[in-house]
């Protein structure tokens, strides 16, 4: 009598996570199925970090609401990668942002380490974000290249914001390239810590956070910052208490 074919123990596993897991071998060797999408992946990865963001597409996704742009002191992308220090700094021909305004908050479109995840997904968080937002003064967005996260510090001091919300490309991995990410800052100024920031992350299409509920997030986080006059470790992001739902993790086929 011949065996019963043995299941695979990795399918439902596999079936949970994006993660390469239980891939096999053909002989002593990766499949080659396997071994071509870990390279497009990779290529993905690749062409996410130096893709150039497309700053008029972008500006006509975010219209009717005015739009600034600037650019860090890194003058191209491998300086940029090299130099993170330089990314965090205004350019020279950037500091004609209004000083002396005033506003709630600044919203920075930045391209960060994967200009797709912004051209794809930074617009439709900004349009639900200000459905959410009624009655707040709103600074001109402000699209920023060659951009790290602390450089919406010095953009959302000129703007004179309580506020300033980087909309950023996270660094791309093997299984997501165009994944968003969100740093709200309360009152903008140069030299901000990391724990003075709230972040909310993954947003993009792919089994990601959903632009709507992080916009919704965003918003609340906003409320609750100006109320409490703070951001970062003191200020969780307390979804329940928010009143807002999270959609069910969609399960990835096997």
């Amino acid at each position: 009598m011949a065996d019963a074919p043995v299941q695979d123990p990795w399918a439902r596993l596999r079936a949970a996570t994006r993660a390469r897991i239980g891939l096999g071998l053909t002989g002593d060797a990766l499949p080659l199925r396997e071994v071509l999408d870990f390279q497009m992946a990779h290529a993905l990865a690749r062409d996410a970090v130096h893709t150039p963001l497309d700053g008029k597409a972008l500006e006509a996704a975010l219209r009717p609401h005015p739009v600034l742009h600037a650019r860090s002191m890194a003058p191209d992308r491998s300086t940029y990668l090299r130099r993170p220090d330089l990314g965090r700094r205004l350019s020279p021909e950037s500091l004609d942002l209004s000083e002396g305004a005033s506003c709630d908050v600044a919203f920075v479109l930045a391209d960060g380490l994967s200009a797709t995840a912004v051209q794809r997904h930074a617009a439709p968080v900004f349009h639900a974000c200000l459905e959410r937002l009624a009655g707040w003064r709103i600074a001109p967005a402000v699209i920023a290249t060659q951009a790290r996260v602390a450089l919406g510090d010095e953009i959302g001091a000129r703007l004179g914001a309580r506020l300033v919300a980087v909309l950023i490309g996270e660094r791309p991995g093997l299984s997501v390239p165009d994944s968003l990410g969100i740093y709200l800052t309360y009152e903008p100024r140069t030299g901000r810590r990391d724990s003075e920031r709230n972040c909310i992350s993954n947003i993009h299409a792919a089994g990601g956070l959903a632009p709507e509920l992080a916009a919704a997030k965003l918003a609340w986080l906003m409320r609750e910052a100006l109320a409490r006059k703070l951001t970062g470790t003191g200020l969780k992001d307390d979804v329940e208490a928010a009143g807002l739902t999270v959609p069910t993790p969609k399960v990835l086929e096997p």
